[in-house]
């Protein structure tokens, strides 16, 4: 192919690199496995220069969603409960994922329902701002469930933190 995509047909390849140089650009091999190979001829300093730029311009635009992490206490006061769910949906904004965690301390961990009845008030707060990507899970003296921003293109359903009690994992606790 010659610089604007023109076949130039089948020829030798010492006839091939004399018509580069000729032309004044580099022969470039684009398929190596057809029979006959084919070639392209183009300048292979300012096609690297425009890939590379490509790809800046690729990472510039995109966004790396992060997992940010929101704690809270199963006894928490409803000013400090409005307050962290702002945060939360203020994180949701801004694109990331977002991991709820309420810390058991001591024989708090006796009680899961507590935290449990929180992460439904958590997304009975959140109706339409947040999507359960994660079901909530027991991990040893802390319950977690995470969150991820819902989009308005792609509507997913919200799911209903009260549909599945959380799933118990590691030691299981034992009462004294």
């Amino acid at each position: 192919m010659g610089e604007k995509g023109e076949q130039l047909g089948v020829m030798p390849r010492h006839q091939a690199l004399e018509t580069a140089r000729k032309r004044g650009f580099d022969l470039v091999e684009v398929a190596p496995t057809a029979v006959p190979p084919v070639c392209r001829l183009l300048d292979y300093g300012k096609y690297k220069y425009e890939q590379a730029k490509k790809e800046r311009e690729l990472r510039r635009s995109q966004r790396v969603s992060l997992l940010r992490e929101v704690r809270f206490r199963p006894n928490i006061d409803n000013h400090d409960f409005e307050a962290k769910v702002r945060t939360i949906k203020k994180l949701l904004d801004e694109g990331d994922k977002v991991k709820v965690t309420i810390r058991f301390r001591g024989r708090e961990i006796t009680h899961p329902e507590l935290g449990w009845r929180l992460l439904q008030r958590v997304s009975e707060s959140l109706q339409g701002a947040a999507a359960i990507a994660r079901q909530p899970v027991v991990e040893g003296k802390s319950m977690t469930v995470i969150l991820a921003p819902v989009t308005p293109k792609s509507t997913p359903k919200a799911q209903d933190v009260s549909a599945e009690p959380p799933v118990k994992t590691g030691e299981e606790v034992k009462e004294s």
